[in-house]
């Protein structure tokens, strides 16, 4: 009883001990260090739902009636790249790219899918700039569109000052002057030129991006491929040689960023598309092309389906489990090939 007594006066005199060195205020830090990155954890599963899709000609005759204008030809294109932008910076979680503290640290999907819609938002601000808004090459580049592409080339994960979110929120602005301006009769130096070879243009930059982003997705299954880098020319050269016979495959740790990415770009492309199916009516019923459009929207649409499984599936060939990444590089390719038969329909006369 009495080597009990001494224990217990032995633990008290260790616990006063404790407390007068500060052992309760760190405690209490690890405890509230524990809480943070528990609700950090759910905050994150919840800021990782993918923005959902919206109506495009809805939003856009909203805007319109907001700003008090008409809602004329390429204000609804503008009206949408404005809305992708603003969804991605303003969505659930805010934009996720650049933050340095749980729980936007841990993600990395949410992150990728934002590039992958950036990546359209500077084709598309970059082609407004160029060709949507010019009336041949000779003309002069409209000022508010000069402003607002390089604000959204601006570094994707500046934190610090300038953060990016401010200067893409620049580049919204330039674009909400140069849209008031579009409708204004009294301000004849906004225009849209919905014209077929600005849209085959924009949709060379498309095919393009969709190409690339299909090659990715598709080595995620480890291939050997033949060097074709110079077929189709007996003239052609490059500057290094290299292999006839390659090994294409996407790192495994990769696999679900390259995804998302595609996700992200196939989302902004799918509503630009819309877009452009009502400003360029006119041309594609002419071209009779409006079918390809919207062939090449249904593809796009299914790139968004919902995703059921926890993870990225990573499936080879015929085996027992799916390849998330070869659906969704089937559904691309497939809307790629469409691209390019839209752009031969648009370049007959």
């Amino acid at each position: 009883m009495g080597q009990l007594s001494e224990r217990i006066q032995d633990y008290r005199e260790r616990l006063r001990d404790w407390w007068a060195d500060g052992g309760l205020g760190r405690g209490l830090l690890a405890v509230a260090l524990v809480v943070y990155l528990l609700i950090a954890l759910v905050v994150g599963f919840f800021w990782s739902t993918e923005p959902e899709p919206f109506a495009v000609k809805e939003r856009a005759d909203q805007r319109a009636a907001a700003m008090g204008l008409e809602n004329v030809i390429g204000f609804t294109t503008t009206s949408t790249l404005m809305e992708v932008t603003d969804t991605l910076l303003h969505k659930r979680g805010g934009y996720l790219s650049n933050d340095i503290f749980p729980p936007g640290l841990w993600l990395d999907n949410i992150p990728n899918w934002e590039y992958g819609v950036l990546v359209q938002v500077r084709d598309f601000s970059r082609a407004l700039r160029k060709d949507f808004s010019r009336s041949q090459s000779q003309s002069t580049e409209d000022r508010d569109l000069a402003i607002a592409e390089p604000q959204f080339h601006f570094d994707s994960d500046s934190w610090a000052v300038p953060s990016t979110e401010a200067e893409y929120d620049r580049g919204l602005k330039a674009l909400n002057n140069y849209l008031r301006r579009l409708a204004d009769p009294a301000e004849p130096t906004a225009q849209f030129y919905a014209r077929a070879d600005n849209l085959r243009q924009w949709l060379q930059d498309v095919e393009t991006r969709l190409g690339s982003l299909s090659q990715r997705l598709s080595a995620s299954v480890g291939r050997q491929r033949l060097n074709t880098d110079l077929a189709g020319d007996s003239a052609a050269k490059q500057s290094t040689p290299s292999g006839e016979d390659q090994m294409v495959k996407t790192p495994w740790n990769k696999i679900d960023d390259v995804f998302y990415e595609a996700r992200g770009s196939s989302w902004a492309l799918l509503h630009l598309l819309k877009a452009i199916e009502i400003d360029f009516k006119d041309i594609l019923e002419k071209k009779n092309a409006m079918v390809s459009l919207r062939q090449i929207i249904r593809e796009l649409e299914g790139t968004q389906e919902p995703l059921w499984a926890p993870v990225i599936m990573n499936g080879s060939g015929f085996g027992m489990f799916a390849n998330h990444s070869l659906v969704m590089a089937s559904y691309i390719s497939r809307a790629n090939a469409a691209i390019l038969d839209l752009r031969e329909l648009l370049s007959q006369g």
